[in-house]
């Protein structure tokens, strides 16, 4: 079909009309689109759209757009396919160059309540444009549709494109960030080794996505469960990303430790500070409170209940998911959200000085005697550079050893019942009981 003219009075590819009120001065622009024939399948038309520079020397004319279905832009939803390149000088001066944020299981639960808060700032900062590359599947493409709408509708400033499909070697490309969320849950009767095996190969494909057209220097956070080694089994299958730039989700165990020190103690939670989860994202997880701090000073010395620590306090902390869901019904998918916020901040914002977080991270080269080349939660600080050191002014008392390396044992199994997908050999699972994740019933 034959390029046509289209004048802002008329609708856009009879889908709406388009505001130019941000963009342009309000004057009649024409857009020059082509309407491609091909077969309709899961993913959009290709729109692109560029200003002509001698156009916009001119305050007083409008710029010609041209808008073609095929072009060096990726598919993107909506109005985001008609983000204007503007003139360097035409952008809002505070800016930062924009960054691309991948996330996976974009149509569930945890991404309806985190898009909208990277959308909004709240994460990368009130200065920081984003780009949106939302992963789902065939079955929640239509879901994927509608959570693109809603972010379309929210008019984020800060949000300049927004990308969807099903495809992890399209959605990944260029990714700075890559949340990976989707994953498939336990269901009843489900042994935790199928659960490894299941999403091991969802981790272990977008992994080589990611190694493969990603950001080489892209930072991985990885929810969906087992967090732990399906993240190993992501860094395995990326061998060109480094090994330091994954991470497992273990954050929102530290938020809960935090809570329940800080009901305990009487005082409010940002008082309670240099809390670690040690281990993996399942019921082996630690707690520390030999070293978290409340107002400063060591927690066992402001709780003296000891018994209280050792027992009732890490369990609430194993447990509290699966409290939760069976006092609600579904589960924790918004304080989920929360901790993933938290999580990237303490990447993005240096660390108060004495202070630490807990991340699932690399073992390799640890200082406290850890098994290497595991995922592992560990306290980290940060530079708020993207990247991290590990803390090593931590105590480990008896205490601690003997339950970390329970949950190492735990880990190293699961490394060994996936080795097939790491590159290790045959797979052999021989779990040291079947232990669960933190919320499964």
């Amino acid at each position: 079909m034959a390029a046509a003219d289209i004048s802002l009075s008329r609708p856009l590819l009879q889908r709406k009309e388009i505001s130019s009120s941000s963009f342009l001065p309000q004057k009649s622009v024409k857009f020059n689109f082509k309407r491609s024939n091909a077969k309709k399948d899961f993913r959009l038309p290709k729109i692109s759209c560029s200003v002509s520079p001698s156009q916009t020397e001119t305050p007083t004319a409008a710029p010609d757009i041209t808008l073609t279905p095929e072009g060096n832009k990726k598919e993107c939803f909506g109005v985001f396919c008609l983000t204007y390149d503007l003139k360097e000088e035409e952008k809002p001066k505070s800016w930062r160059k924009l960054i691309k944020v991948a996330v996976s299981g974009a149509a569930g639960m945890i991404s309806n309540h985190l898009l909208f808060k990277i959308a909004s700032g709240e994460v990368f900062g009130q200065d920081q444009p984003v780009a949106l590359n939302l992963l789902g599947s065939e079955r929640s493409f239509s879901a994927l549709e509608g959570v693109a709408m809603e972010l379309e509708d929210s008019l984020y400033p800060l949000l300049r494109e927004v990308s969807i499909g099903v495809d992890p070697y399209d959605v990944f490309r260029d990714a700075d960030w890559a949340l990976l969320i989707g994953a498939k849950p336990r269901g009843p009767g489900m042994e935790r080794a199928n659960l490894l095996d299941i999403n091991g190969k969802i981790f272990a494909e977008q992994g080589k996505a990611l190694n493969a057209v990603a950001s080489q220097n892209v930072k991985v956070i990885v929810v969906g469960n087992p967090c732990n080694t399906n993240a190993l089994i992501c860094l395995k299958n990326a061998p060109n990303i480094p090994p330091k730039n994954f991470h497992a989700l273990t954050r929102l165990d530290e938020n809960r430790a935090k809570c329940q020190l800080a009901l305990k103690a009487g005082v409010f939670y940002d008082n309670v500070s240099n809390m670690t989860i040690w281990g993996n994202h399942s019921t082996t997880q630690v707690p520390d409170f030999v070293n978290a701090k409340i107002h400063g000073i060591p927690v066992p010395k402001i709780i003296t209940d000891t018994k209280w620590l050792e027992e009732e306090f890490t369990e609430k902390v194993q447990k509290r998911g699966g409290v939760l869901i069976k006092k609600w019904g579904r589960s924790s998918a918004a304080s989920t959200a929360v901790s993933i916020v938290d999580a990237v901040k303490s990447l993005v914002i240096p660390t108060p000085p004495g202070d630490w977080f807990s991340s699932g991270v690399y073992t390799t080269g640890n200082p406290y005697g850890i098994a290497e080349d595991l995922i592992f939660s560990m306290p980290c600080r940060s530079k708020g550079d993207g990247d991290y050191e590990l803390a090593t002014d931590v105590l480990i008392n008896d205490f601690l050893r003997e339950r970390i390396k329970k949950s190492e044992d735990e880990l190293l199994a699961e490394k060994r019942c996936v080795a097939h997908l790491i590159g290790e050999g045959n797979g052999y699972c021989e779990l040291p009981g079947d232990t669960t994740l933190p919320g499964e019933q």
